[in-house]
């Protein structure tokens, strides 16, 4: 039976990794994951795990002690969010070009400047082509449920990538939810224990990882990595049907929610879309109007055609970015959603919305007008502006 509980984002992340045991956890603190290394770190002094956990003097350093570890043949994790992420920036690619299948717990928080602590995902964003797969969760459940799956999906002999479990910074990480847990011997019967092929500490193989790699060989690095992606795809989908099965949970690319007959669609990432869904019932329940959400969960391997043809049927589409890109047209969210949009030569009219940055609100009235402009533009085959932003103040 299922454990019921009520816990946050942050504890319900640091039960998971209490039940998984990890060898080793570098971490150094920052606003809002600090109490992910804090849970932790309690657990470890109670005599309840045997975790390693490393106290070091900086972000970029606990990436690297993670590294390190994971490296020398030790399951490894850490934590972090904004400028903790950014200051892990080279350590990011060194983790994903050796294949070292790290998993780095990130709660999402604007990047500095101004400084802002509050949620949005520039940070995540930004590290979106550093090799990481990525995924993203709604509420503390998600939270919990993507990170027990997370060290399955990098550890698979055909996947070797790290392995980002993002949620946002305060809105989940800090809120108290209803949560159900799974059960200790269920949890380390799924995740199982690491058996690494090759690893540092192995005195019957001699093994160099992250030297220098010359001009003959950089390229065929990146095409391996490119490859364990598209392997990632398989072995998302194949863990989450296990995962099925442990909690009857079922997980995906992205949740469809009353899209079968939608005419007009919201494309989102994170927490906001629990809003969106009461926008959907609300529209759906007072007016008629077919509307619904795609919420993507995995944002890297990039499901592209399944996205395309998930939208295949609507007359418009809102995509809508936490994340600034500065590309002058649009987000990064918006940028790849279109572009799959096209390839799959889709008939849909699509736009790009930006909204809650640096945490802030947006609400369900925000997402009905959002609904309003896609009927208004199905209806004219014109859009005025590709890219708004919401709730932006005028001056």
């Amino acid at each position: 039976m299922a454990v019921r509980e009520r816990l946050s984002g942050n504890e319900a992340v640091a039960y998971a990794i209490k039940q998984i045991n990890p060898d080793v956890m570098p971490a150094f603190p920052i606003t809002p994951s600090t109490e992910i290394p804090q849970y932790v770190a309690n657990y470890i002094a109670n005599g309840e795990i045997d975790t390693e956990f490393i106290p070091v003097e900086s972000e970029h350093s606990s990436m690297s002690a993670t590294v390190g570890a994971s490296a020398a043949g030790a399951r490894a994790l850490t934590a972090t969010s904004s400028c903790g992420l950014a200051l892990m920036w080279e350590e990011l690619y060194v983790a994903a070009s050796n294949r070292l299948p790290v998993v780095l717990a990130l709660v999402n928080r604007a990047l500095s400047g101004p400084i802002n602590i509050n949620a949005d995902h520039s940070d995540s964003m930004g590290a979106r082509d550093s090799g990481w797969i990525q995924i993203y969760a709604e509420s503390n459940q998600e939270a919990y449920d993507n990170f027990l799956q997370a060290f399955p999906i990098a550890e698979n002999r055909d996947v070797m990538l790290p392995v980002m479990i993002c949620q946002d910074g305060f809105i989940t990480s800090h809120g108290v939810e209803n949560i159900l847990l799974a059960e200790d011997n269920l949890v380390r019967e799924f995740v199982g224990e690491r058996e690494p092929e090759h690893y540092l500490l192995n005195p019957q193989e001699r093994l160099a990882v992250g030297p220098y790699a010359v001009s003959n060989y950089y390229m065929e690095t990146k095409r391996g990595q490119r490859q364990a992606m598209i392997n990632a795809r398989r072995v998302i989908l194949e863990v989450a049907q296990r995962f099925e099965a442990m909690t009857g949970r079922k997980y995906g690319f992205f949740e469809t929610y009353r899209m079968e007959d939608a005419e007009y669609a919201v494309v989102i990432i994170g927490s906001a879309a629990g809003t969106c869904k009461a926008a959907v019932d609300q529209i759906r329940n007072t007016t008629g109007k077919k509307v619904g959400l795609l919420k993507i969960r995995v944002f890297r391997p990039f499901p592209e055609e399944e996205i395309a043809a998930a939208l295949s049927h609507v007359k418009a589409v809102a995509i809508l970015d936490r994340s600034e890109m500065f590309a002058a047209t649009g987000g990064p969210l918006g940028a790849e959603v279109r572009a799959a949009l096209y390839q799959a030569k889709c008939q849909a009219e699509a736009v790009n919305y930006l909204y809650g940055l640096g945490g802030r609100d947006i609400t369900v009235e925000d997402f009905c007008q959002v609904y309003e402009r896609l009927e208004q533009i199905a209806a004219d085959h014109r859009i005025t502006d590709m890219y708004e932003y919401i709730g932006l103040r005028s001056r």
